[in-house]
C-alpha cells in the first residue's frame, strides 16, 4: 500500500537531509578545530595533520551543504574524504565491515548520505536551487504596475 500524494515530499525532506546532516557535520569539525563541543581526544590537534585538514573540510564543507552553496561538488569531496576517515581512522581498529565494532558508524552513514547528496542535489530549501530558478525578463504588464 502507497500513500497518496507523498511524491511532493521528496524535495523538502532532500534539503531536511541535507541540512540536519551538515549541522551535524559542522559540530565535528567544530570540535577539532576550535574545541567546541569539548573532545578531550583534540586537545592538542595541529592543523596541519590529517585531523586538522578533516576539521577544516568538515566545518567549511558543512557550511556550505548547510546553505546549499555548491552542494554536489561539497558532498562528494566530503563523501570521500569521510570514508578516507573511515579507512584511515576506523577500519585498522577492527574488521573493516564491522564500522560498529570500530566506531566508524558516523564516518560511513555520512559518507554514504553525502554520495547521496552528491547524486541528488541540494533540495529546494538552498543557494543552488535560487540560482537555478529562471529569471523573470519584465513584461509590459509589470512596467504598468
Amino acid at each position: 500500500m502507497t500513500i497518496p500524494n507523498t511524491d511532493r515530499l521528496v524535495p523538502p525532506a532532500l534539503s531536511v537531509l541535507r541540512i540536519v546532516s551538515a549541522y551535524l557535520l559542522i559540530q565535528h569539525g567544530s570540535a577539532k578545530l576550535f574545541g567546541f563541543p569539548h573532545v578531550a581526544f583534540f586537545d592538542n590537534l595541529q592543523l596541519v595533520s590529517l585531523l586538522g585538514a578533516a576539521g577544516v573540510l568538515e566545518f567549511f564543507g558543512g557550511i556550505l551543504l548547510l546553505i546549499g552553496l555548491f552542494t554536489r561538488p561539497v558532498a562528494f569531496v566530503l563523501s570521500g574524504q569521510l570514508a578516507f576517515a573511515y579507512f584511515i581512522g576506523h577500519a585498522s581498529k577492527g574488521f573493516v565491515l564491522t564500522p560498529s565494532l570500530n566506531q566508524g558508524e558516523a564516518a560511513v552513514l555520512f559518507s554514504f548520505v553525502f554520495l547521496f547528496i552528491a547524486a541528488a542535489g541540494a533540495g529546494p530549501w538552498s543557494i543552488d536551487a535560487w540560482r537555478r530558478r529562471p529569471v523573470h525578463a519584465p513584461t509590459p504588464a509589470d512596467a504598468a504596475a
